[in-house]
């Protein structure tokens, strides 16, 4: 008999600071890491029910201070004043705890009205402490913008949206997003500034490296999507949400993916949800209010095994995933018809990956149910009813329907359609194999010349270098460019560094080696001191052996959808300019700032060459 050590480490930490703009304030944060030691191959499940466990741990302390609280008020107590270091010697050891005790005792005042709107996370004042205030009216949002188009904000939300928004003014050059959007966020992190920023970032970023803001205007479903998705606008609810009617018991998911791939079955639940935002725009003009939701209605009638195929739920998590991610705080409402004995299967695989603030808004019901009290009419008027729910309105969603096996597609006609994808814009898509990098190579006549780049890390990890060498590695094909001439070999993945060259003999590395995670967009800028030729490679970053040890990821439940762990890829776009125009171009080192520099994972800088890179997670 093998015994197996199984272990779940989790570490924490409180911390509890003055608030930067006003010292009345309390700011309490709380993190904790979670290292699953071994657990028979189900290290990813346990690690959401461990975090679930944790969340309704936190919930519990939560009600435990406001317990604490309510005795404290009982008995009369409502003020405690600060505490203050005394001024005549510093505190010994035992005064020393003393102090501590008596600091946290401070730190856990805090109204009950701030922790009833689950600001755990946040700067919460003392029980004397005045109003938020900032400094000059330019910081504070008009009234009746914020009830036209936000709704209602206490004037903690309204200041973190400042603050937040004010933050990506000052680092972000790009487009910055609506208020809404910003809110968005906010909101699904209970207004905790850092944690909110950090998945806007990341999500901006996505936003940039798919191109979804040009989405709908660029992309055209395929006839096989139009044809059997079940799904489609409809109207809207009560509330003035727009309603989104998806017949997925109708849809043959099986047949999508095997005709389109799950590319595009994503790209398209992504238009879906960008066209949810235009309607959320429009309906808040019409109504007078602000609707920054929409209400989905699902209907399972037909649903039964053959939905349960295992690449379609891969596919199905990989959407949830995705669209949990991007479109925090979009779902208002989901109304879930004539859910069949089969769902609760359905529901146990899928549920674990859904936001506990998102399963919320879930109304589940069975047969008929739906028909009666507390059913469809207390959220949608009676005549926009679809015909096919028994109602008087007829409702354009196709009807969906089995996808003819002569539409299916093989594995490899589908990759290559989805790297035409990658290839419609003036970015390059590069595949970056382990033992194989991706090399392209520049010739410099003038020494000041710059060299740009602007890449994404579409897929794996990768390790990005520049080297120089006075002669060209292999035959070089010119195209004139003023004053230099830059190589750009075909094919997915070129090789030009012979393997017969020594590094610091044949050639020689001016940059520091960048590694650059998966998701990752990286801009920088290189100034070089010497003519000749240089190379920018992309080369594939193993792991360390000590990261197996590390967390995994959500990913790893949807790795048979990946491509090959040896197997990266990258979309690039480089230039080269002189160093006159250097600071006039979009590519400038100026612009190779404008992203999220707080967040950048890396900055290199080298007093040979002056240059830089930057890394928007």
């Amino acid at each position: 008999m093998k015994h197996f050590p199984i272990g779940v480490i989790i570490n924490e930490h409180c911390c509890y600071t003055v608030h930067p703009e006003n010292e009345d304030w309390t700011c309490f944060e709380q993190s904790a890491s979670l290292d699953i030691k071994s657990f028979f191959g189900f290290e990813s499940t346990v690690e959401k029910i461990a975090m679930k466990q944790y969340t309704s741990n936190i919930k519990k302390g939560k009600e435990i201070i406001e317990y604490y609280l309510r005795q404290l008020e009982e008995e009369g107590i409502t003020f405690v004043p600060r505490w203050t270091p005394p001024s005549i010697t510093p505190c010994s050891e035992t005064s020393l705890s003393s102090c501590k005790k008596q600091a946290a005792s401070v730190a856990v005042v805090i109204p009950d009205a701030a922790l009833k709107e689950g600001l755990s996370g946040d700067a919460l004042s003392s029980p004397s402490a005045p109003e938020p205030v900032v400094g000059t009216p330019v910081d504070k949002l008009d009234a009746d913008y914020i009830k036209r188009y936000l709704g209602d904000l206490t004037p903690l939300q309204e200041s973190c949206l400042i603050r937040l928004r004010q933050w990506l003014q000052e680092t972000h050059k790009g487009k910055i997003p609506k208020d809404e959007h910003i809110l968005r966020f906010l909101r699904a992190r209970d207004f905790n500034i850092d944690k909110a920023r950090e998945i806007m970032c990341q999500s901006l970023t996505w936003r940039k490296q798919h191109q979804v803001d040009y989405i709908l205007e660029t992309w055209t479903p395929p006839q096989v999507l139009q044809d059997y998705y079940a799904g489609g606008w409809h109207h809207h609810d009560k509330d003035g949400r727009p309603l989104y009617v998806l017949r997925l018991g109708q849809m043959d998911t099986k047949g999508l993916v095997r005709a389109l791939g799950e590319e595009a079955l994503l790209r398209y639940v992504l238009s879906i949800n960008e066209e949810g935002l235009r309607r959320c725009e429009e309906n808040t003009k019409v109504f007078g209010r602000p609707i920054s939701s929409w209400t989905c209605l699902v209907d399972l009638e037909g649903l039964n095994m053959r939905h349960l195929w295992r690449p379609g739920v891969k596919a199905l998590l990989r959407i949830i995933e995705v669209v949990e991610a991007n479109y925090p705080e979009t779902l208002g409402r989901l109304l879930i018809l004539r859910a069949p004995r089969v769902f609760p299967v359905l529901w146990t695989l899928v549920s674990p990956f859904i936001d506990d603030n998102t399963r919320r808004k879930f109304l589940i019901y069975a047969g008929n149910d739906y028909q009666g009290p507390g059913g469809l009419l207390d959220y949608i008027d009676k005549e926009i009813i679809p015909d096919f729910l028994s109602g008087e309105c007829m409702c354009e969603v196709p009807e969906g329907g089995l996808v003819p096996k002569s539409l299916y597609r093989t594995a490899e006609e589908l990759e290559n359609e989805d790297l035409k994808l990658w290839t419609e814009t003036i970015y390059q898509s590069a595949s970056v194999f382990k033992g194989a990098p991706h090399e392209i190579l520049i010739q410099i006549v003038d020494a000041s010349s710059v060299i740009t780049w602007d890449f994404d890390v579409c897929k794996g990890d990768i390790v990005f270098n520049i080297y120089h060498s006075k002669r060209s590695p292999q035959p070089a094909k010119k195209d004139s460019l003023g004053a230099h001439s830059i190589t750009s070999p075909g094919g997915n993945n070129v090789q030009l560094i012979d393997k017969v060259w020594q590094l610091g003999r044949d050639y020689s590395m001016v940059e520091s080696p960048l590694i650059c995670k998966e998701g990752e967009s990286v801009q920088g800028s290189h100034v070089t001191r010497w003519p000749g030729f240089y190379i920018l490679q992309w080369k594939f970053h193993s792991m360390p052996a000590c990261a197996a040890s590390s967390l995994p990821r959500v990913d790893d439940v949807l790795a048979s959808l990946q491509v090959s762990s040896h197997k990266c890829k990258v979309m690039y776009y480089t230039e080269v300019i002189g160093s006159e125009d250097f600071r006039g171009s979009m590519t400038s080192l100026e612009s190779s700032h404008s992203g999220f520099s707080q967040l950048s994972a890396a900055t290199t800088s080298s007093s040979q060459s002056h240059s830089s890179s930057m890394i928007s997670r």
